[in-house]
């Protein structure tokens, strides 16, 4: 099953069992976002990539320019802990460790969640790569993915899902990431970039190598 399809299997999962009207909040907060005009700032292939220095799971310091300098980089940027889709994305990314070996690409996570949930989503999916700690969603800013969760979504969250993005997060800003991936070569430009405003969905890691080698 691609990854594609187990996505669609998890939606109508999740989405079949809550009520009709928790379902028509999410899809138009969706609909909202993609008219904000959101994805029009959002980074492309050819742009150059913000430098970072974040802590990964462990508090150790993770600079961009010291790997840069062994290889080529992607970024997979992880809403948190309390998004079911993306750790099926994350977990996804193991089974294609030896590609992006082959291709000399470093993975990495990013997360606006605390180090501590950061090491908990490394733990229980047995990652291979590490998950950078982006306090405020400064980097995700940086790369046009940053936006702030309104009412009636923030709402339904908090009081219905259960799911504090204070608590997770650290911040009272109730900002996430777009779901995105981007490869940044040693030179520090983006040589792929893909995102989604609907979180729901993400392609198959497939197509970033049949991508890369058109570069």
């Amino acid at each position: 099953m691609t990854l594609e399809q187990s996505l669609q299997k998890l939606k109508e999962k999740i989405e079949g069992k809550l009520p009709k009207e928790f379902v028509e909040i999410m899809h138009e907060a969706t609909a909202d976002l993609k008219a904000s005009g959101i994805e029009i700032n959002i980074l492309k292939v050819g742009d150059k990539a913000p430098k970072f220095s974040l802590k990964n799971q462990n508090e150790e310091i993770v600079s961009s320019e010291d790997l840069l300098k062994e290889g080529n980089v992607m970024l997979t940027f992880y809403r948190g802990i309390w998004c079911p889709y993306c750790n099926l994305d994350l977990s996804n990314l193991k089974r294609y460790k030896s590609n992006f070996e082959e291709e000399n690409i470093k993975v990495l996570g990013v997360s606006p969640q605390s180090t501590k949930f950061n090491k908990q989503i490394v733990e229980q999916q047995r990652l291979s790569f590490d998950v950078l700690n982006d306090e405020g969603n400064n980097l995700a800013s940086q790369f046009g993915l940053k936006w702030t969760m309104v009412n009636p979504l923030k709402s339904l969250y908090k009081n219905d899902f259960k799911i504090n993005l204070v608590d997770y997060n650290g911040d009272d800003t109730w900002t996430l990431p777009v779901p995105a991936r981007f490869v940044i070569n040693q030179e520090g430009i983006i040589t792929y970039a893909e995102y989604s405003v609907d979180y729901t969905k993400r392609p198959n890691p497939e197509v970033i190598f049949e991508a890369l080698k058109t570069t």
